[in-house]
């Protein structure tokens, strides 16, 4: 194989378009907002990993996968990305990067805000974000980076996902 056919193999296997999740009242909906996903995850495990996955989540991840996408979380919860990680892979979900509250702080303070936006994802080279908050949208608005507001309720969430994608692919 020539230098040039392996080449391009990589670049197809790369993905171009990277797309992160907040966790709160989006991935993770509690109150009864949004049905989560069937749990096959052992009692005794649910109780320390126990969050509800939203569901449609593990089919919108695959699809996106599919569609040559990289996943992110970015939550400034104090979760950990052990704990994220862990969660989502006992949902059969496998995330490319997790940034939480601590890697938010570092990857902004290199960026000389004065005022620190709740999110920037622009710091970690994603393209869209998926968010539950208005305030985040009008920060990326303010900041000119790209996010999509799903409610809890929501149950074509995962429709509007995969359009602020494709928008986000051809942009």
């Amino acid at each position: 194989m020539h230098l040039l056919d392996c080449w391009r193999r990589l670049i197809a296997r790369t993905p171009r378009t990277r797309v992160s999740f907040d966790v709160d009242d989006t991935l993770v909906c509690c109150g009864g907002a949004a049905c989560s996903e069937a749990s096959v995850i052992p009692q005794f495990i649910r109780r320390r990993f126990g969050e509800p996955l939203r569901a449609g989540t593990g089919a919108l991840v695959r699809e996106l996968r599919r569609r040559q996408c990289s996943v992110w979380i970015y939550t400034t919860s104090g979760r950990s990305p052990f704990y994220i990680r862990r969660w989502l892979l006992l949902h059969g979900i496998r995330v490319d990067g997790v940034v939480n509250s601590e890697r938010h702080r570092q990857g902004l303070a290199a960026h000389g805000f004065s005022r620190l936006p709740s999110k920037f994802p622009p710091a970690f080279g994603i393209d869209l974000h998926v968010d539950d908050s208005d305030g985040v949208r009008m920060e990326g608005d303010a900041h000119g980076f790209r996010v999509v507001v799903i409610r809890p309720d929501d149950q074509h969430w995962t429709r509007r996902v995969l359009d602020a994608v494709a928008r986000a692919q051809c942009a």
